[in-house]
């Protein structure tokens, strides 16, 4: 906008200095209707009353969703998993977005489309934390609690070592999934 204002303050003055508008036009780099619309709204509005607008369209148009279905989705996002929509996806992708937002409201958007709304949202793809589902919280943090510190005594008495070992698979496949969520907060992926 400071560009296009400067060039404006250009063109009148080369204008004032007696250029026709066909030479500023040229010389300027620009349609000479531009340097012509110029001087006619210098000339009816003088130089204070003239600013220079942003051009293009406003803000917020040309959206293909409305503000309703955008809460919709972004509280979906946050508060669901794709399997619990019925959708075949793990984590959210822009893929399940799109997919999502074609099951709800009929509406098949691109998918770089989609990627500018999740942007918009403050959703980021992220690597997700891997969880076991068979996984029970509660019992562990009991056992940690209760039976580990007697381990650990025993241990030491016998002046033995501790390992870890996990039934984890080993996979040397070198994809990582990701999924989109609100900035700062790691989704989880249920195996």
């Amino acid at each position: 906008l400071a560009a296009r204002e400067q060039l404006r303050r250009t063109a009148i003055r080369m204008y004032k200095r007696g250029r026709s508008q066909a030479s500023i036009a040229e010389e300027l780099g620009l349609r000479r209707p531009t340097i012509s619309a110029w001087v006619v709204r210098e000339a009816a509005l003088g130089a204070q009353g003239f600013k220079e607008q942003k051009r293009g369209r406003a803000e917020g148009t040309g959206r293909r969703l409305t503000e309703a279905q955008e809460a919709r989705i972004k509280q979906d996002i946050v508060d669901r998993t794709p399997d619990q929509m019925k959708l075949r996806f793990a984590l959210w992708s822009a893929q399940a977005v799109k997919a999502v937002i074609k099951q709800m409201f009929l509406i098949d958007l691109p998918i770089r489309t989609v990627r500018l709304y999740l942007a918009r949202w403050g959703f980021t793809p992220q690597r997700p934390l891997k969880r076991a589902y068979e996984q029970r919280p509660a019992a562990v943090e009991k056992w940690l609690k209760e039976e580990y510190p007697a381990i650990v005594a025993r241990a030491k008495a016998e002046m033995a070592e501790i390992s870890w070992g996990d039934e984890s698979a080993v996979s040397s496949v070198e994809h990582f999934p990701r999924g989109y969520a609100p900035k700062g907060q790691t989704p989880v992926l249920v195996l």
